[in-house]
């Protein structure tokens, strides 16, 4: 599998719209797991109140994500392959709520 990131821009209108469509993509990844792996994603605050999300999986192709977003009702803007990782730093913790 290869790594892509996927763009999702103003994709929700709150935070609650966005937690109910990541449990629907987590169940829809658990039927395709050798296809489509859901790894992290990094929730955009957007112009106007709504929440997009930059997120990264691993999958076997590019239409393979775009399946896993058509069952699971997802937006996609935009899927991007991976060319390479470099890390400076690990991920900051999430910010208290």
């Amino acid at each position: 599998m290869d790594t892509y990131v996927i763009l999702r821009r103003s994709g929700w209108r709150s935070p609650d719209e966005l937690e109910r469509a990541a449990e629907r993509s987590t169940a829809e990844g658990e039927k395709m797991p050798d296809d489509v792996r859901w790894i992290r994603s990094y929730v955009l605050q957007e112009d106007g109140g709504s929440v997009g999300t930059v997120c990264v999986y691993q999958a076997s192709s590019p239409e393979a994500i775009r399946t896993h977003a058509g069952a699971a009702d997802l937006p996609v803007d935009e899927i991007i392959k991976v060319a390479d990782t470099v890390i400076v730093r690990e991920d900051p913790a999430p910010a208290a709520t």
